[in-house]
C-alpha cells in the first residue's frame, strides 16, 4: 500500500488535472473533455470558445511575413537552386532525406522568415511555417499537376479534410475555387475557404505554384438546418489566412513534390501556453501531412490506373 504522503500527492496531481482539463473545455468547448476529467458529459451543447477578432496589426504583420517569404521563393527559383528544401540540407542529412522520401515517408521541417535576420512579431497571432515533400514512384509531372488542378474532385482525393470543392473561375494556368475543410483534432472545425492559385511551367520536368486564400469563414451548426457562417475574422480564429508554395519535379522514375505553408490562427490565451500550445501548433503540421500523404495516394493510384 502506498503511504499517506504519498496517496495525498496522487490526489492533488489529480485535482490540478482536472482543473486544467476543466479550463481547457471552457476555451475549446467543456463537453468534449468531461470523459477525460471524470465528469459525466451531457446531450446540451457546452459553452463555445470566446470569439477572437482578426484586428489589421494581425493582417498586416502576416502579409509582411508572407511578402518575405514569396520574396525568398522567387529568388531561389530565379537561381535555380536549390530547387527542393532537401537540397539544401548538409550532405549526410540530405541523403538520409532522400531515402525518407523514397520509402514513401513524409519529411517535414519547421521554418521560419526574418526580417534583416530579426523574428516577426505578430500582435494578436501566431504564424505556423512548415515546409515538406512527398516522392511518387512512376508519376510524371504532368499526371501531378492534372490531379491538382482538378480541384473539383479535392472532396475525393483529400477526403475527410476536404469536403467540397469546386472551380469557381478558370483561365489558363489560373484558378480560384472554393474548399470547405474540416478540421478535428478535440474539438471539430469546418471552415469555408476560397483560394487563388496560379501555376508556373518552368520546363519538361519543373513548375511551381503559389496559393492564398482570399476569404475564410467558420461554419457554425454545421450538418444542421442552421447551419451558417460566422462573421468573417470573428470566429474562433482557427485558420485566418494560409499561403502555400508548390514546387513540382520529375527525375528518379517519378515526380518530388514539394510543399511549403504558412498560416495564421488566433494566439494562445495566457496561462495555458504550455497546455495548448502544443495542441494548435500541431493542427497546421498535421494538416500539411495528411496533404501531402493523400496526394501521394492519389497519384500512385492514378498512375498505375491502366490507359484508357
Amino acid at each position: 500500500m502506498a503511504p499517506w504522503g504519498s496517496r495525498r500527492r496522487k490526489a492533488a496531481k489529480r485535482r490540478l488535472h482536472v482543473a486544467v482539463l476543466l479550463a481547457l473545455g471552457r476555451l475549446i468547448g467543456a463537453p468534449l473533455l468531461a470523459p477525460l476529467a471524470g465528469a459525466t458529459p451531457t446531450a446540451e451543447p457546452g459553452p463555445s470558445p470566446a470569439p477572437a477578432e482578426l484586428r489589421q496589426k494581425t493582417t498586416d504583420a502576416f502579409e509582411r511575413y508572407a511578402r518575405l517569404t514569396e520574396a525568398r521563393n522567387d529568388a531561389e527559383l530565379h537561381a535555380g537552386s536549390p530547387f527542393l528544401w532537401v537540397d539544401a540540407l548538409p550532405r549526410a542529412e540530405r541523403e538520409q532525406t532522400y531515402a525518407q522520401l523514397r520509402a514513401g515517408k513524409v519529411p517535414l521541417e519547421r521554418l521560419q522568415t526574418r526580417e534583416e535576420g530579426k523574428a516577426i512579431a505578430c500582435p494578436n497571432g501566431l504564424i505556423h511555417h512548415w515546409v515538406g515533400a512527398i516522392y511518387v514512384p512512376g508519376a510524371t509531372l504532368e499526371q501531378t499537376l492534372r490531379l491538382l488542378q482538378d480541384y473539383d474532385h479535392h472532396s475525393t482525393y483529400y477526403s475527410p479534410d476536404v469536403q467540397r470543392s469546386k472551380i469557381l473561375e478558370h483561365s489558363g494556368n489560373d484558378f480560384r475555387v472554393f474548399l470547405r475543410f474540416h478540421r478535428k483534432k478535440v474539438i471539430t472545425v469546418v471552415l469555408n475557404t476560397e483560394h487563388e492559385i496560379h501555376y508556373f511551367a518552368i520546363d519538361a520536368t519543373h513548375a511551381h505554384s503559389r496559393s492564398r486564400t482570399t476569404r475564410i469563414a467558420e461554419v457554425e451548426n454545421h450538418g444542421r438546418a442552421d447551419e451558417g457562417e460566422k462573421p468573417v475574422g470573428h470566429d474562433g480564429g482557427y485558420l485566418w489566412r494560409m499561403d502555400t508554395w508548390w514546387r513540382f519535379v520529375e527525375r528518379d522514375g517519378g515526380t518530388y513534390v514539394q510543399c511549403e505553408s504558412v498560416s495564421l490562427t488566433r494566439d494562445i490565451p495566457t496561462g495555458l501556453g504550455w497546455l495548448v500550445g502544443p495542441f494548435v501548433n500541431s493542427i497546421p503540421r498535421d494538416t500539411l501531412t495528411a496533404t501531402l500523404n493523400a496526394t501521394r495516394a492519389a497519384l500512385l493510384k492514378k498512375s498505375s490506373a491502366p490507359m484508357e
